[in-house]
């Protein structure tokens, strides 16, 4: 009976989601030309604190939907266009998140997710930490926050399909 219930709900109200922003009036990188509309991603925690994690999670979720925009996860560096990267790079993760990069296919994008992805954040000076995304691989697009709001996120993401 529970099922009936909510498919009615579903139906009355139909899809729930945030109204799509206009779109980009321009790229944000220049190698996204090459994506044509389309961008599969990987996302890589190099030592993170999760939060951004969190908003990633709603990003891809059924309210903001970045998927309606041409950006999907991946599970495997081989089939992604970009990397989605966030937390300061700690010394046990350079080294894979190099081999990560150097597995993603040909633009090989790399977005850095939160203040800590960008600049190390409150993670400066630590023990463990190598640094900030940019000390390990070339960054092309930078989303600030601490975490991000899932709109700068899909503004990011809709910056590299054109979507």
């Amino acid at each position: 009976m529970a099922v009936f219930k909510l498919w009615r709900k579903i139906r009355q109200n139909g899809r729930v989601a945030e109204p799509a922003g206009p779109r980009p009036q321009r790229l944000s990188c220049p190698k996204a030309a090459a994506l044509d509309g389309s961008v599969q991603l990987r996302h890589v925690d190099a030592g993170s604190c999760n939060g951004c994690e969190i908003e990633i999670g709603s990003v891809f979720g059924p309210v903001y939907d970045a998927e309606r925009h041409g950006a999907r996860l991946v599970a495997s560096p081989r089939h992604a266009d970009a990397l989605l990267v966030t937390g300061p790079v700690t010394r046990n993760m350079a080294v894979p998140l190099r081999r990560t990069f150097e597995a993603v296919s040909e633009p090989r994008i790399v977005v850095a997710v939160g203040d800590c992805a960008i600049n190390a954040g409150e993670f400066t000076g630590g023990y463990g930490v190598q640094g900030p995304v940019a000390d390990v691989v070339p960054v092309d697009v930078a989303v600030p926050g601490c975490p991000p709001e899932p709109e700068a996120i899909v503004a990011a993401l809709r910056g590299l399909t054109g979507r």
